[in-house]
Parts: C-alpha cells; sequence; structure tokens
C-alpha cells in the first residue's frame, strides 16, 4: 500500500488528513504501532474500563451497551479523552433486540425487507445512525450482505435482508449510504459471503459452496455494489470459499477450507486485487470455533494479520498479542510492509471518519436528547406495520376478536437470545387481555389440553441465535413433555402460529393453518402484529425468504 491509495476511494483523505495519518504513525512506538490493529470488546458494568483502555491503548473498541445511555456516553467520552489516537468505537447496529437498549426501537434487517421499502430503510438507518453518533459510536459492522439461502442457517436468519440478491442490494445499499452520510462507517459482512452453510462460524468454520460463477452473480455483485457505493470496510470472516482457491490450485486440499479470515487468497487476491477494494479489512470476532478450530487462538491473530486483515477483532490479552506480532516480525514470518499497510489503514479509516479534528463533545444531556425523538418513534413504528407477513390461513381465521376467539391457550418458549441472558415472557398476553381476550398462558409439564379454548396461539421468539447450532420448533421444550410434544390441536380448535424471528418454523408444523412471520421480538413488533391479526391493521408484509422451505405440502 502506498500513502496515495488513502487519496482514493473509499477514504478520499485530503492534504491535511495524509499529514495527520503520517504524522501519527511517526509518533507511534512500535508496540503502540500494533496495538492500533487491535479491537477490544467491552462486555458488562463499565467501571474501570476507561482505566484498562487508556492503559492499552488500541486501535478501537466494540461496546455491549447496558440500558443507560448516559453512563455509556460518559464511558466513550472517557475512552476517547485517555486515547492518544482516537478510537474506532464500533457496534452491531442490526435492529431489533441489537438496537441501542436506550434508544428507538427499530426493526431488524428481515423485518425492513418484508415491508421492502428502500426509503424506509435509509429512515430507520438515519436513526440509528444519528442516536449512535449521540453516545460516541463512529462504525457499525453492518449492513448484512449474507444471502439466507440455506433455511437452517441460524446465524443469517434475521440479521440479513432474505434470500433475495435484489432485495439485499436494495436495502444493504441504502443502509450504508445513509450510515457514512451521517458519521458511521459501514462494515459490510461476512465476507466471502454466509447463508449457503446451515451452520454457525461462531461454531464451525463455513463453507460457501458456490462455483465462481455463480458466486459472481450473488455475492461478487453485492460486493461490487459495496465498494462502488464506497463502503469503508469490509468483515473477513470465517468462511471459506473452495471454488476460488481451486480455481488457483486445483490441487489445494485443505487450504480450499481455510476460512477467509486467514486467507490471504481471500483478502488480497479476490477482495482486493480482483473487485478492486481499497478501504479496510476487519476481521470477525478471533475467538470464534470458525477460527480457532482451525488454529490456536493466539497464533490465529498473526494470522490475520499476515492474511491481509488489517484490524483484529477481538483480543482478550492485547500486550501478549502485540508481543507474538513483534516476534513474528523478528522471525520474517511477518512482513513490517504488511504491518505499515495495516497500520495506514486503521488511521486512515480514522481520518477519513474526521476523528483527526478532534473536537470537544457536546454536553451528554445534549446529545442523549436527540434519542427517542417523537418523530423517530414514528418513523419506527411505521417501519414496524409494514413487516407483519401473513403467510398462510387456509381456513380464513384472520382477523380474530373477543367476541369469536375469547378464550385463547398461549403456548411459548418465550423470548430467546444468547446475549441478553435467560428467555424472557412476551409482552402479547397482556397486549390481548387489554383488547378483551382471556389469555390462558400454557405452563410447559403441564396437561396440554385445548378443550374449552376459542384459539391456540402459538409464539415464538428467537431471532438469529448466535452459538446455537439450529433453530428449530422444540415441541418437547414447548411442551415439557413427550405426550404432549406429539399433540397437535388444530383438528379441536382453531390454531394460529406467529414467528417474531426466525421465519422457518413451518418446516416442523408444515398443516399448521394459520402461521404468520413477524421476524422481530421488539415489543413494537408484538404490537403491531396484534393490530394486523386482530384487523385493526392489513397485513403487508411480503416474505423475503421461502418460509415454506421449499415444502410443498406446507402450503395447504
Amino acid at each position: 500500500m502506498q500513502i496515495d491509495d488513502l487519496r482514493a476511494a473509499p477514504f478520499g483523505l485530503d492534504d491535511v488528513a495524509i499529514a495527520w495519518v503520517l504524522d501519527t504513525a511517526a509518533a507511534l512506538e512500535p508496540a503502540a504501532r500494533i496495538a492500533q490493529l487491535f479491537n477490544i470488546g467491552l462486555h458488562g458494568p463499565a467501571e474501570g474500563l476507561a482505566h484498562r483502555i487508556g492503559a492499552l491503548q488500541p486501535g478501537g473498541i466494540t461496546r455491549f451497551f447496558s440500558e443507560d445511555g448516559a453512563a455509556e456516553a460518559g464511558l466513550l467520552d472517557d475512552l476517547q479523552e485517555r486515547s492518544a489516537v482516537p478510537l474506532l468505537v464500533s457496534a452491531d447496529l442490526e435492529g431489533s433486540r441489537m438496537s441501542l437498549a436506550f434508544g428507538t426501537g427499530v426493526p431488524n434487517p428481515l423485518a425492513l425487507a418484508a415491508g421492502d421499502d428502500p426509503d424506509t430503510t435509509r429512515k430507520i438507518s438515519r436513526i440509528m445512525a444519528d442516536e449512535a453518533t449521540a453516545i460516541g459510536v463512529n462504525w457499525s459492522f453492518t449492513p448484512v450482505l449474507d444471502i439466507n439461502a440455506a433455511f437452517r442457517s441460524p446465524i443469517v436468519a434475521t440479521r440479513g435482508y432474505g434470500s433475495d440478491p435484489a432485495t439485499i442490494r436494495r436495502h444493504a445499499l441504502a443502509q450504508l449510504e445513509v450510515f457514512q452520510a451521517n458519521g458511521i462507517a459501514a462494515c459490510v459482512k461476512h465476507w466471502p459471503g454466509e447463508g449457503y452453510d446451515d451452520r454457525d462460524q461462531h461454531l464451525v468454520t463455513t463453507i460457501n459452496p458456490l462455483d465462481m460463477e455463480a458466486w459472481e452473480a450473488s455475492f461478487g455483485v453485492l460486493y461490487r455494489a459495496a465498494i462502488d457505493a464506497g463502503v469503508l470496510s469490509v468483515m473477513s470472516a470465517h468462511i471459506a470459499l473452495p471454488a476460488f482457491v481451486r480455481e488457483l490450485d486445483p490441487d489445494a486440499g485443505i487450504e480450499a477450507a481455510r476460512p477467509a479470515s486467514l486467507s490471504r487468497v481471500l483478502n488480497e487476491g479476490l477482495l482486493r486485487d480482483r473487485l478492486g477494494f481499497n478501504g479496510l479489512i476487519v476481521s470477525d470476532a478471533s475467538e470464534m470455533a470458525g477460527v480457532t478450530s482451525w488454529m490456536e487462538a493466539a497464533a490465529a491473530k498473526v494470522e490475520i494479520l499476515r492474511a491481509g486483515c488489517d484490524m483484529v477483532l477481538f483480543t482478550d490479552d492485547l500486550a501478549r498479542d502485540v508481543a507474538n506480532v513483534q516476534a513474528a516480525v523478528a522471525d520474517g514470518t511477518l512482513s513490517q510492509a504488511r504491518l505499515e499497510a495495516a497500520l495506514l489503514r486503521v488511521l486512515g479509516l480514522k481520518a477519513a471518519l474526521g476523528l483527526h479534528r478532534r473536537t470537544k463533545a457536546a454536553p451528554i444531556a445534549d446529545r442523549l436528547a436527540r434519542l427517542n425523538a417523537p418523530e423517530a418513534c414514528e418513523t419506527a413504528q411505521a417501519a414496524y406495520a409494514a413487516a407483519p407477513t401473513l403467510v398462510k390461513d387456509v381456513n380464513g381465521l384472520f382477523p380474530i376478536t373477543p367476541e369469536r376467539q375469547r378464550r385463547v391457550l398461549f403456548a411459548s418458549t418465550g423470548i430467546v437470545s444468547p446475549l441478553h441472558g435467560a428467555p424472557t415472557p412476551f409482552a402479547l398476553p397482556d397486549m390481548m387481555r387489554a383488547r378483551g381476550f382471556e389469555v390462558t398462558e400454557f405452563a410447559a409439564g403441564t396437561p396440554f389440553d385445548p378443550t374449552g379454548f376459542d384459539l391456540v396461539l402459538y409464539a415464538f421468539g428467537e431471532e438469529t441465535l448466535l452459538t446455537r447450532g439450529r433453530i428449530f420448533l422444540d415441541w418437547l421444550g414447548l411442551t415439557g413433555d413427550f405426550r404432549y410434544a406429539m399433540k397437535r390441536p388444530w383438528h379441536q380448535v382453531p390454531t394460529a402460529m406467529v414467528s417474531f424471528g426466525y421465519p422457518y418454523y413451518l418446516y416442523d408444523a408444515p398443516r399448521v393453518p394459520a402461521y404468520v412471520n413477524a421476524y422481530a421480538t421488539t415489543e413494537e413488533m408484538q404490537a403491531a402484529t396484534l393490530d394486523c391479526m386482530t384487523g385493526a391493521a392489513p397485513f403487508r408484509g411480503r416474505s423475503p425468504v421461502d418460509p415454506f422451505c421449499g415444502l410443498e405440502d406446507a402450503r395447504f
């Protein structure tokens, strides 16, 4: 890499910014230069984090936020004040449960794709960017360019814009452009493309099985479009692309299954040389089994840099990892040129965001006042209302009313998220009670008897679940007894199934007569879906995936 590459897209730096990059790099001690190539994940209480990061001086941090907006903004302010070089502050701004807990709740990508209005996606992205920058975030690991082709994929599901590349392109580019116009560096993921493998790269290296012609017509189109749109960064994931490796070396053997995060062939040969990407490449989380099952974790961090990534996500021992990188440079297994190129791109991204112009932040109270604005909440509510999708209703159940379906048996495993602890209950039963329904919540392990009810309503709340391995309708977990797991009530009582997340439960219940996909678990989506189920609003969503999972009988 040459310094003039920072004048080109996507950085577009002027002389002042270039001078800052060069001066900053020159002023850093060798260990500090390497520390700039690492991003540290920050979980849990804020106490002590600022002191820790101030001592380590990494290039960036990813904060997993609490519900206290003032405390989080204060933490990020403190972190920046303690950093000799401004920090990249990143988050996964994916909507729904991945929204800021103290900000406006907004739909996830699959829900936005169901509404399929790119202008709505732009408005939602503007809300997300404005609220994130208000507390100090400047980098988002979105948009997701994955194609949800394998319905059993637990890692794409609600995080992506569906299975149609044209739909994905419309919405992902809308988010990318709005984010970068409003102070958030976008990062498209997961390179070289996820969604054809039904496994989770948190648990195993996954495989993109497409040949290069099919890859170019799908993921190639999406990544080229993002690059043309000026995306500042790409996340290199723990996903292999054997077709490209074998195109270069038909006898590649196990190297064809090497994850992109550890592959110079995929990062430099395909992404940089063939697609022409000049921005920053960041690895996906380096503690994932998709990389640590390939090689030992500490050694992998050095290999990630050698393979063409400019920043390593994450590290639990920065001093150790800096020492390992120094040792690799000393013994010649990692070139100084590779290290310098990575540093220039990290500093170049910071300058592209204007971080070199260190200005005093506005008072926290003034910035927090930008969150949850009435117009933002109205925009989000309209986006939620456009998403619920009536997949099937063979007996004409909807709309439901207290006059016809007053007595409701509600069966659910709750809202499930590995990032948020134990499952939490739905608000939907109380919402239904407020509208005149009598709702009995089924308790797993008790006799499952629909007698005496006018409606059996199943509700599931599983969005994309990291480290879950598989998402499926767990009849045994739902009912608590193998005898009840085999019961199906819809021949006795009208029955409906609603998914507030994973859109493929018809694979496990193809004969259920009424089925709704609502994509997100938030209370706003629950309320919007109830409006649709009761006829207060129409079902307007169109499925961004095949909810029938290729099963002909599931349609009937």
